[in-house]
């Protein structure tokens, strides 16, 4: 009796030991996710505030080129 259950804790344990290395593997395989995407997500970020300073720049230099004249305005449609 007592070897059966040396053999249920064995078995038990190298169960246990299964679930921690598969858990290891799957912990590491998501944080590696985890960098990639803030890494991309940094990019992202850098490309947006350079998108967002050319546009003010063209915004800015179309201002200086029709002036703010309401006279040049087009009337709307109606």
């Amino acid at each position: 009796m007592p070897e059966q259950h040396s053999d249920t804790i064995l078995t038990q344990l190298a169960d246990l030991e299964s679930r921690l290395a598969f858990q290891d593997d799957t912990i590491e395989t998501l944080n590696q996710l985890v960098i990639q995407q803030s890494d991309q997500l940094q990019r992202l970020e850098q490309k947006m505030k350079l998108l967002g300073q050319r546009l003010q720049q063209l915004q800015e230099r179309n201002d200086d080129q029709q002036g703010n004249d309401p006279a040049d305005e087009v009337p709307p449609h109606y």
